[in-house]
């Protein structure tokens, strides 16, 4: 489905370069912005008929320091309303994840207009990829999560009971979630970057230092567990796609290259 501003971009007979103003830029992004939106608002509604098995997941952590501990660990739910507004953000959480395939597609059709038609096809293979990507990083923070709870409720006191307000408990297990998805994520945008020709494998392997320091830090953050275990799942799983990122960016630059030098537009930096 085209947008308002799409259809008067491929239309407009005035724009030799086929470059989309700022304003319709703007009404792009707001029209997609809706998509997502409605998108949200239904899969949250199956995230409401959700909800019981997934809070049964999510608060596992905390039954088993009660249950291996034998110490008292529990949600609380301090207001009347809590209940309900726990129901209501835990089912737009659900809905973020359900309808993280049409907002993951929805951003790279936002890009596309700025490729040329040949980097077009890509797209569907950029979707294909952020998909699983960003779900198997939402699904790795399942198994740190643990680790992340059992390590902070440690401090515990002997003889203190852990009596954790539900909403603070569920701000913390979403926040290491969608992190753990988005930094999936990264390196398949990495990629988009080196194909728009902002950023080229060889400045990457220049700051490979700047990058390990970057994720380590991003781990830490993402993670705060006093624990190593805990980061290192995040750790080395973007390790590990920011240097497949780093290969298909090299492969990338030399197909470019390649094309240039048969075009004759390729000028060698070290005859200057």
């Amino acid at each position: 489905m085209e947008t308002e501003g799409r259809k008067s971009w491929k239309r407009s007979k005035a724009n030799p370069d086929k470059r989309m103003p700022l304003s319709e830029h703007l009404i792009e992004f707001r029209n997609r912005l809706i998509i997502c939106a409605v998108v949200l608002m239904l899969a949250a509604v199956g995230g409401w008929f959700l909800y019981d098995p997934v809070l049964a997941i999510l608060q596992m952590p905390v039954e088993e320091i009660a249950a291996q501990d034998g110490r008292v660990a529990e949600l609380n739910y301090a207001g009347i309303a809590s209940p309900f507004d726990m129901k209501i953000k835990v089912s737009l959480f659900i809905g973020f994840i359900l309808s993280s395939p049409v907002w993951i597609q929805q951003l790279w059709a936002f890009i596309v207009p700025g490729l040329t038609k040949t980097e077009k096809r890509y797209t569907l293979a950029f979707v294909a990829a952020s998909i699983p990507l960003f779900l198997a990083g939402a699904s790795l923070a399942f198994f740190a999560m643990p680790n992340a709870v059992r390590a902070l409720t440690s401090f515990t006191p002997s003889g203190a009971s852990n009596i954790i307000p539900a909403q603070d408990y569920l701000t913390f297990v979403m926040i290491i979630i969608v992190v753990f998805g988005i930094a999936f994520v990264l390196p398949v945008l990495m990629v988009g970057l080196n194909m728009l020709g902002i950023l080229s494998a060889d400045r990457i392997r220049k700051s490979w230092r700047i990058v390990v320091l970057i994720v380590f830090v991003f781990a830490a953050i993402a993670t705060p567990a006093p624990d190593a275990i805990s980061m290192f799942f995040l750790v080395i799983p973007m390790l590990t796609l920011f240097f497949i990122a780093w290969v298909i960016c090299l492969l990338g630059d030399r197909r470019r290259k390649k094309r240039l030098i048969a075009e004759g537009l390729w000028e060698d930096p070290a005859e200057d």
